[in-house]
């Protein structure tokens, strides 16, 4: 029979109001006004249920690398997955498609960094990494973190057994950088080196403890980009003495740092990172969840740099967001100690390597690779960056910095004392205007201020000359209206 009763037209608006419970934001800015609803994408460009068009110049959050314009071919990859196998386990158990995308992946990571543990996104990502770090010094047998008995066994004080078959210290610790961003679950968050992220979920896990960036903006002007670097370094090493290196697990870092906006690394930092780690016994995690996958114009930044890292966390540009997966990727030193006799990484993840998501991930690399997104970029960058480098001149730009498609504009009060916004103010320049407004214009970008602040984009790798313009033009305009303004 054929239903003569009308169909139910949901209201977007108010089921949105009533239901959904947006990510970092402020819930009550909806009240009484509309919930922005993003309904098509094409290329660089999203539409909005008004049929109003935007320029995404921050790529999703960082992630949509191809653009919006796959989903075809993105579609039938998921869809013939979906009817050969819609869903299988890696625990114990594998499929193609995870095994095909690992050794895809491997193909394109420097060095030994050969082995693929899949998680869901990149939150995951960076705790399966600590929590792997953690694992590997028991692994390779300098303690014991667990000790099994049968259910049936009498009591015994496992306290103090494991106490007395481990050193005086477990290498617990990981050490990252201050206002770095490492995701939102309890592990990831307690790597972040933002305190009003971590503040009210604290107590965190233990223990982590923050160097410092490499943020050069605020740094003397007369000091050398080798006295910066042999700074950084120093104050490196005095943090892991400070932990203890005995008890120091993994050092996680960026590539470039993304929050307090696109920090590069001076020259020498990485190989002196490198050296840091090998003197210590620290394992060396390059967070490549952002830079990965052509951002910074290499498909790595670890390639880029010459990090040379034990572990890789990768997501976002895994899949450019079209799925959601992840992965930490383990060179063949860490990988050894899990391959002996009955040892185990234990730790899964239910969707960790799904065969959805893993086809999606490699239909991402193979349209990268046929129209060649990482060269793209690498060429293109330095346009890109000179007419970025425009807003300098304009009174509230102190700082444009970079790399690939990934830049921050650093907002100033004065130029030439570099002296920045307070907090009351950067309320007013970011939140009531800048955001509103650069969406008014049809501009999708970050207004931020973890650290300083900074407009940061990060447009999908598709970008050209064009949307370059158009970023600049509208960015240029608002920013002269905030000076007017202040």
């Amino acid at each position: 029979m054929t239903s003569t009763v009308p169909e139910k037209t949901l209201d977007l608006q108010r089921a949105a109001r009533e239901h959904l419970w947006l990510h970092f934001t402020r819930m009550s800015a909806y009240e009484g006004s509309e919930v922005p609803i993003i309904v098509r994408g094409d290329g660089c460009y999203l539409e909005d249920s008004h049929g109003k068009r935007y320029l995404d110049a921050l790529a999703g959050l960082f992630s949509v690398n191809i653009g919006y314009g796959y989903g075809e071919e993105m579609g039938e990859a998921a869809a013939a997955q979906m009817r050969e196998l819609p869903f299988y386990t890696n625990w114990s158990y594998a499929h193609p498609r995870a095994i095909e995308l690992a050794s895809e992946v491997a193909s394109l990571t420097p060095g030994d960094l050969n082995r693929l543990f899949f998680v869901s996104g990149g939150s995951e990502a960076v705790e399966s990494a600590w929590k792997l770090a953690r694992q590997y010094y028991s692994a390779r047998g300098e303690q014991r973190s667990m000790i099994a008995h049968a259910p049936s066994e009498p009591y015994r004080d496992f306290d103090a057994e494991k106490a007395a078959t481990q050193g005086p210290e477990r290498r617990l610790k990981a050490i990252s950088r201050h206002i770095a961003y490492h995701g939102t679950t309890m592990g990831a968050l307690s790597i972040n080196g933002i305190p009003s992220l971590r503040a009210p979920f604290e107590p965190l896990v233990p223990e982590v403890m923050h160097a410092r960036n490499t943020n050069r903006y605020h740094r003397p002007a007369r000091e050398t980009e080798a006295e910066f670097t042999a700074f950084l370094l120093d104050d490196l090493e005095h943090t892991i003495e400070a932990a203890g290196p005995e008890s120091v697990c993994m050092v996680i870092m960026e590539p470039v740092q993304n929050a307090g906006g696109a920090f590069l690394p001076p020259e020498g930092y990485w190989r002196g990172v490198r050296d840091l780690c090998d003197r210590y016994d620290i394992l060396l995690c390059a967070d490549e969840v952002i830079t990965g996958f052509g951002r910074v114009g290499a498909w790595f930044g670890s390639e880029r740099y010459d990090i040379r890292p034990d572990l890789m966390t990768i997501a976002k540009g895994l899949s450019s967001s079209y799925a959601a997966i992840g992965a930490v990727v383990a060179s063949d030193r860490v990988m050894e100690p899990f391959m002996r006799d009955t040892r185990m990484y234990a730790h899964g993840i239910t969707f960790g390597g799904h065969p959805v998501q893993a086809a999606v991930a490699l239909k991402n690399i193979e349209i990268m690779k046929r129209d060649q997104i990482v060269e793209h970029v690498a060429s293109t960058q330095d346009t890109f960056k000179a007419k970025l480098d425009q807003l300098l001149d304009l009174p509230i730009v102190g700082d444009v910095r970079g790399t690939g498609f990934f830049y921050a504009v650093e907002l100033v009060k004065d130029k030439d004392t570099k002296e920045t916004f307070d907090d009351e103010e950067c309320e007013k320049l970011l939140r009531q205007f800048l955001s509103p407004r650069l969406f008014e214009r049809g501009l999708i970008c970050r207004a931020d201020d973890r650290g300083d602040p900074v407009i940061q984009i990060s447009p999908p790798l598709v970008a050209g000359e064009e949307e370059f313009d158009q970023i600049v033009t509208i960015l240029g305009d608002v920013l002269a209206e905030a000076w007017a303004r202040r």
